[in-house]
């Protein structure tokens, strides 16, 4: 069959996202661009991929079959990749980087320069994406490894088929408006149980972990804005509208009028990076992850 990477990676895409419009973000093509390619791949194959449905398209039995093969053809070719590279033993060509927001911030441009002056030949190619998708980004091979959080309390899926490893481990404190606490340095989170909440939505990760704390320590946070943006989390509490917990990575974020107190609980969150198991002997891969791990003081892989 005459088809590319590009067509199958679309359509298997659209097997986890659903829509169109989501592969198209996954993949930073336009949607128009992802329909180009499923109609290429329906004229190498011959056969209808998609149907509509209302608004929406799904797959027809030829589709969902194709996606199921076409994901062990774009394994089998990205093992060949990583295979090929390793009897070159050369720390060379391009690298496709998954990141959240904090990481792109703080965490990349370091580990950037060192790449530039240890492996000269080495091209980072890097994707801001939201830190729960960063997962299945690399399972999909959209990206060669992303960097990503883990929580204890939440912890993500241990997909047999990635290799997870613990860069570096954060503590959470409490940020309250300025004075809202006077003569507190330190404060559990049942004090602060009485105050309105700004955090995520408990769809997400981050979301589930604060909740489960605050539900281990005995109450039910009163959340009166949802909010994912770090950045706007800072605003908020600085405005006086609530508290939240935070990070001092998500501190460097945004410079805030606030009070930062230290909680009696540990709460933590660790930056780990993701990549594919058959990766980590690309030595491209290996000596990417080492800088990381080097410059975050180093972590374990699990």
């Amino acid at each position: 069959m005459d088809w590319t990477s590009a067509q199958l990676r679309s359509l298997v895409e659209l097997t986890r996202r659903g829509t169109v419009t989501a592969v198209a973000e996954a993949l930073g093509y336009t949607p128009g661009g992802v329909s180009q390619q499923i109609a290429a791949l329906e004229k190498a194959t011959g056969m209808q991929l998609l149907r509509r449905v209302g608004r929406r398209v799904e797959l027809t039995d030829a589709g969902t079959t194709l996606a199921l093969h076409a994901e062990r053809i774009l394994t089998t070719e990205a093992e060949a990749v990583e295979a090929l590279e390793r009897t070159r033993n050369e720390i060379s060509g391009t690298l496709r980087v998954g990141l959240f927001a904090t990481a792109a911030a703080e965490i990349l441009p370091p580990a950037l320069r060192q790449v530039r002056e240890k492996h000269p030949d080495v091209t980072v190619r890097s994707r801001d994406m939201d830190v729960d998708e960063v997962y299945d980004a690399v399972a999909g091979g959209t990206v060669d490894l992303a960097l990503g959080l883990d929580y204890p309390d939440v912890p993500i899926p241990r997909d047999p088929s990635l290799r997870v490893r613990e860069l570096s481990r954060e503590r959470f404190s409490l940020a309250v408006p300025v004075g809202a606490l006077p003569g507190r340095r330190s404060i559990s989170l049942a004090d602060a149980g009485d105050q309105g909440w700004i955090m995520p939505s408990t769809g997400s990760y981050y979301g589930r972990a604060v909740l489960t704390a605050c539900r281990r320590a005995g109450f039910e946070p009163q959340v009166l804005h949802e909010v994912t943006d770090t950045a706007a989390t800072l605003a908020l509490v600085e405005a006086g509208v609530g508290v939240s917990v935070v990070t001092d990575l998500m501190l460097r974020l945004r410079p805030s009028r606030l009070d930062v107190l230290d909680l009696h609980e540990t709460m933590e969150r660790h930056i780990v990076v993701v990549f594919r198991s058959f990766a980590a002997q690309r030595p491209t891969v290996a000596a990417f992850v080492d800088i990381l791990s080097a410059s975050a003081g180093a972590g374990s892989a699990h």
